[in-house]
């Protein structure tokens, strides 16, 4: 059974209007989608039918409509408890933002995507088009290993589910990383990509695959045309795989940047610098730099080659605005930000800022102490686990105390995300955290520790302290029994702590 088919109402309906969506055929699948939500009743349902109608108006270039139609879906997705909804929401937020020119915005909800996304329990063929809808997320933003890391993800969740693989091509993620290199000046990279591109297309034609969605084939003819303006022959007609790509504004603009390139290689520059001029294209479908890239290629085939330098420069200093490097330190910068904004919603709770720790916005010792001796007075109990980072001593040594921050940071938000409401979370001291859970015992100290653990590995650490793993080790005890004290606790738990599996 999919996603889908737990909800209570309108199932046929959204099942045939994600089908239209995948096919892209977006301004099909709107008008349903519409009719859904003014008759919808269960929450639910209708928490699906705004983020789906989220997407499709993303799918038709109708920025304007853009910042209500996401405000719709997240105060619709805000109350529920599943991690799907939230992820496909946070996907679709990260393109809309984009669109919108708002990168900040956009990366917070990639991580946020990322996160829910990794904690959906089961496979099922919703999750695996949610990190389609990631990955692409992460291409267009610029994070193109990302992008990569997370589509294969959508086929192995797909793959579980009996979903097949060349619906997952998703090409546009490599055609985009193929052309941020010809912007940098390696164009042997872009071509060797472009090269790897069409062989999988010969591929999965040569299987007589019909699973192809619209979308992979315009980007499959762009990457074609593309590289027959570099001056290189293809097998496969990159003309007829430019048409058929759906209703999209993506599939239009590379139609058109596609026809620029079939003209470059036709031997008529002056055409395709007339093309260049006449229709303008979103500079978030391959880079704002892809059209001077395109204009430097035609001057040159044309022979003027002071034009085509002053071209090729204009591309390399718009795509030196997005490189990589910075942004990968972006995203984790935002990452570390959430999670300290996550440990610092509870300020009321936890008191004054003497009793809090500042790095990672968690009580410290002193209110541990303080929360346990009032709980004691009253004759309560408690399950008490003490978590020790495995790994952290290296991260200081190889990459410095802020990476050590960070790591710190992130755990407090591992901690504080998957807490029961009512338990508390201290940073005791050093990479140690102490967990308290009032009134549960052994079974729901377990529940909780696997909570942590999957919590814990779904993070990616390659990204923040690459090369060097983090895990955690924990140990549990229980407080409050036999007269046993907070240290007498915290040995207990120190004496059985290992680490989490």
């Amino acid at each position: 059974m999919s996603w889908l088919d737990q909800l209570a109402e309108h199932v046929e309906e959204l099942r045939q209007a994600g089908h239209l969506q995948q096919d892209g055929r977006s301004a099909e699948a709107l008008p349903i989608l519409d009719g859904v939500l003014a008759a919808v009743t269960d929450p639910t349902t209708r928490a699906y039918a705004s983020v789906q109608r989220f997407g499709a108006l993303i799918n038709l270039g109708r920025v304007a409509e853009l910042a209500t139609a996401m405000s719709i879906a997240s105060n619709a997705v805000r109350e529920l408890p599943d991690p799907y909804l939230r992820g496909q929401m946070h996907a679709f937020a990260a393109l809309g933002a984009y669109l919108q020119r708002n990168l900040d915005r956009g990366v917070t909800h990639l991580v946020q995507a990322s996160r829910a996304l990794a904690a959906v329990p089961e496979s099922d063929s919703e999750t695996a088009w949610g990190w389609h809808d990631l990955a692409m997320a992460y291409s267009y933003l610029g994070f193109h290993g990302q992008a990569l890391t997370a589509i294969e993800q959508a086929r192995q969740v797909g793959a579980a589910v009996g979903l097949s693989p060349e619906l997952f091509a998703a090409p546009g993620i490599r055609l985009r990383s193929a052309v941020w290199l010809d912007h940098q000046g390696d164009t042997d990279g872009c071509l060797r990509v472009l090269r790897d591109i069409e062989a999988e297309l010969i591929r999965y034609v040569a299987i007589g695959t019909d699973r192809m969605r619209p979308s992979s084939r315009t980007a499959y003819g762009y990457a074609l045309a593309r590289r027959e303006a570099l001056g290189e022959d293809t097998e496969a007609d990159a003309a007829g795989w430019l048409t058929g790509g759906g209703d999209s504004v993506r599939a239009r603009d590379l139609q058109h940047l596609g026809n620029v390139c079939l003209a470059i290689a036709a031997g008529k520059p002056e055409r395709a610098l007339s093309m260049l001029d006449s229709v303008p294209v979103s500079p978030e479908v391959l880079g704002a730099a892809e059209p001077a890239r395109l204009r430097s290629i035609c001057h040159a085939a044309a022979g003027d080659h002071a034009a085509a330098h002053a071209a090729d420069r204009y591309a390399f200093r718009l795509t030196a605005q997005r490189i990589d490097q910075l942004r990968d330190g972006y995203l984790d910068g935002v990452a570390a930000r959430l999670d300290a904004q996550e440990t610092q919603r509870d300020a009321d709770r936890y008191g004054d800022e003497t009793l809090t720790d500042p790095l990672t916005g968690l009580p410290n010792r002193r209110q541990l102490e303080r929360y346990v001796g009032d709980m004691l007075e009253r004759g309560e109990r408690a399950a008490i686990g003490v978590c020790d980072l495995i790994g952290f001593t290296a991260v200081n040594a190889r990459h410095g105390r802020h990476c050590g921050d960070l790591v710190l940071q992130r755990i407090a938000g591992v901690l504080n995300r998957v807490m029961r409401r009512g338990d508390f979370v201290a940073r005791f001291a050093g990479d140690e955290f102490v967990v308290l859970l009032p009134g549960a015992g052994p079974a729901q100290a377990a529940e909780v520790s696997r909570r942590i653990t999957a919590a814990t590995n779904a993070e990616n650490w390659q990204i923040l302290v690459p090369g060097t793993p983090i895990g955690l080790a924990a140990g549990w005890s229980e407080i409050g029994v036999n007269g046993r004290t907070l240290s007498a606790a915290l040995a207990a738990a120190a004496a059985n702590r290992s680490p989490t599996r």
